[in-house]
């Protein structure tokens, strides 16, 4: 399960922390490390010192213009938030995040990542955006500042918990399952991010969305649509919908009647 599991890492200014985030990864048996456009040098010295044997996690690591490109395989993308924002969204904590993972990885093409954003100032809004869910720790409020390499040591610690536990309930010849399973995959980032597209461009078609007064309603329909889950036959009916929506409006602006003077 854990080899399902990226960790992406945003903006990341030292590459000590970058060191520090792969020997955190290889305690708990992650392998896959994504950097989304790192402020210092890499590779370095100071990652390979600080990895404290992790090199081939370090050697490994795929590194990406923007967030968008790094998470567009995923089908689950949590980002990790201290702060609080304008629009609440779907917000758990590391354990609550590890309780999803068996229903999660149900099918094998599902891939999740876990994205962690500038030491100094986190994530964007727009980042946060391409997220299904937050992830918050639940640090002492008088004195939260977190370094990156222990944030991520507590979430995959969470993770690997889950999937210990997991193991063990297989290993009973008397266990259950259910509800851990989906007739279909999830839709991946890359997905939702080219319906979100369309979304925008029937509804500007429509004359319901006003690009120039946006007044949150993508934003809106983002946090809507990432909270459901469509899956991809889901994402596939909608977008039709959203194109004989199109072919429609256009149809009845061609046969309408100039106004007269």
């Amino acid at each position: 399960m854990l080899k399902a599991i990226k960790i992406v890492l945003v903006g990341t200014s030292h590459p000590g922390n970058i060191g520090g985030v792969a020997r955190a990864m290889k305690n708990m048996g992650l392998a896959e490390l994504c950097l989304v456009a790192p402020r210092g040098k890499f590779p370095h010295q100071d990652a390979a010192f600080r990895s404290a044997g992790a090199i081939d996690i370090l050697e490994q690591a795929k590194i990406y213009d923007c967030l968008e490109d790094a998470v567009a395989d995923c089908t689950l993308v949590a980002g990790s938030s201290a702060r609080s924002r304008h629009l609440p969204w779907p917000l758990l904590n590391p354990r609550e995040l590890a309780g999803r993972l068996e229903q999660e990885l149900a099918h094998t093409e599902h891939r999740i990542a876990l994205v962690f954003g500038r030491e100094d100032r986190g994530l964007s809004n727009e980042e946060l955006h391409l997220c299904h869910l937050h992830v918050h720790i639940p640090c002492n409020p008088d004195f939260s500042s977190l370094n990156l390499a222990a944030a991520v040591q507590v979430l995959t610690y969470e993770l690997r918990m889950a999937v210990l536990a997991t193991q063990e309930k297989q290993a009973m010849p008397e266990a259950q399952h259910f509800g851990t399973e989906w007739d279909v995959p999830f839709a991946n980032s890359e997905t939702l991010e080219h319906f979100f597209n369309h979304l925008e461009h029937t509804l500007i078609d429509i004359n319901f969305h006003n690009p120039d007064k946006p007044r949150q309603l993508m934003s809106r329909l983002r946090r809507l649509y990432m909270r459901a889950r469509p899956d991809t036959i889901e994402v596939n009916m909608l977008r039709g919908i959203l194109t004989l929506t199109q072919q429609a409006a256009n149809k009845n602006a061609a046969t309408k009647p100039p106004e007269s003077n």
